[in-house]
């Protein structure tokens, strides 16, 4: 049975609007009041900073990925067992298995997080993978502790910058990502893709400096507010200058986080190549292994960091309140959980239905898309830096993933 021929549109507008609404969602979050909301200064303003609780947020909506992954295992095998009343037997309406399904992904799934193309000889060709189960599930248990920790510094990096920069420099990923699967993968790269990776670092390096040097958001409000006042510039003058390393610290977290995110994607190839997992079901895996994961750390991390800084990252209770006191946060939690949850199944469809360089394509589309966006909310202000370098990203990215023909 053929597919409608809406369908792939169908995917690939789901898959933008989801993608682009999880990051202005999580900034939006960030951007909540918890604290001092009263006060006429928003200078003054305690602002939604728990990227622990955020992360937590996120394998919540992966997990439901894992729901979705057996509601439809068992509404296929009741619906193959099941008699029909003519007396014909249900035959399938797909021709792939689970396992050429699997493998089409499998082969299909570098994107913007692309891994190089891999080039198998007889002698080298992989194995018919068996499927995963028992105590192999647990190899799903490191990409999440990786997801983990790229996630948490991403959300930490996320406070310091503006949604558009945090998701421009996310496509450093692929130059970490095409790095490692060279060095344990055995990978090899051809010359076009070297040189696309280059011109990716020098489109981020672009992209990063846009958010230095960039007015920051607290001087504006101090020359709206305050034009004639010079004694009050110079009392904030320190915050101002305080501000300008704390954009250098969110580049920093943003760019350090995508070495976990490619570690990740190096490992969950190195998974599939063993074992069949389907790509849903491998995001619900991660989901649940990293919920598992930062329920057991936020204790933790609680008594060995958070009764000392009260009210910083790592302070538990006082997360969990501001959570459940602010409406405003928490229906934002479930916005986001949803999100995630829809961006990774219309994600996988695209790839599996489409190609992956449709994917790649789309998820651009979606860093232009959170752009405008902020603009058009007022978050950010249009900076001519910021165009240069995502079109030097954008230039290398697809000569990288082919979506168009490298002149190199």
């Amino acid at each position: 049975m053929s597919e409608s021929p809406y369908y792939g549109v169908v995917l690939s507008v789901g898959m933008l609007a989801t993608g682009t609404l999880n990051t202005l969602l999580t900034k939006l979050q960030d951007k909540q009041c918890i604290g001092n909301c009263a006060d006429p200064d928003p200078l003054k303003h305690e602002h939604f900073e728990q990227p622990v609780w955020q992360t937590l947020n996120m394998f919540y909506g992966e997990m439901l990925c894992l729901a979705c992954f057996y509601l439809y295992s068992l509404y296929q095998r009741r619906r193959e067992t099941s008699p029909r009343r003519d007396g014909y037997e249900a035959i399938s309406e797909t021709d792939e298995s689970d396992d050429s399904v699997n493998a089409h992904i499998a082969e299909d799934i570098p994107t913007t997080d692309a891994l190089p193309t891999v080039v198998l000889t007889e002698s080298d060709a992989p194995r018919q993978p068996k499927p995963i189960a028992g105590y192999a599930t647990l190899w799903m248990w490191v990409p999440a502790v990786c997801d983990l920790l790229g996630t948490t510094l991403m959300n930490v990096g996320l406070f310091f910058t503006t949604a558009s920069v945090y998701q421009m420099l996310r496509g450093a990923v692929v130059v970490f990502s095409g790095l490692f699967s060279v060095l344990f993968l055995g990978h090899r790269l051809a010359r076009f893709q070297i040189i696309a990776l280059l011109l990716v670092v020098v489109g981020v390096t672009i992209v990063g400096l846009s958010n230095i040097i960039s007015p920051p958001a607290q001087l504006k409000s101090l020359r709206r507010h305050a034009p004639q006042s010079t004694a009050n510039f110079g009392e904030h003058a320190d915050e101002i200058n305080s501000d300008a390393w704390k954009a250098v610290l969110g580049v920093v977290l943003v760019l350090g986080a995508q070495v976990f995110t490619a570690t990740q994607f190096v490992v969950e190839e190195k998974i599939i190549r063993h074992y069949h997992l389907t790509p849903l079901r491998a995001v619900g895996l991660e989901g649940s292994f990293g919920a598992l994961t930062v329920m057991a750390a936020i204790p933790v991390l609680h008594l060995t960091i958070g009764r000392t800084h009260p009210g910083g990252y790592f302070d538990a209770p006082e997360g969990f309140r501001q959570i459940v006191q602010n409406p405003a946060v928490w229906q934002t939690s479930i916005y986001i959980m949803l999100s995630i949850a829809m961006f990774n199944f219309f994600g996988l469809s695209v790839t599996r239905y489409l190609s992956a360089t449709s994917r790649a394509t789309i998820d651009t589309c979606r860093t232009l898309f959170i752009w405008m966006s902020s603009i058009a909310l007022g978050w950010e202000a249009f900076s001519w830096i910021q165009v240069i370098g995502f079109v030097v990203l954008v230039y290398g990215t697809f000569i990288y993933n082919r979506v168009i023909a490298s002149p190199f």
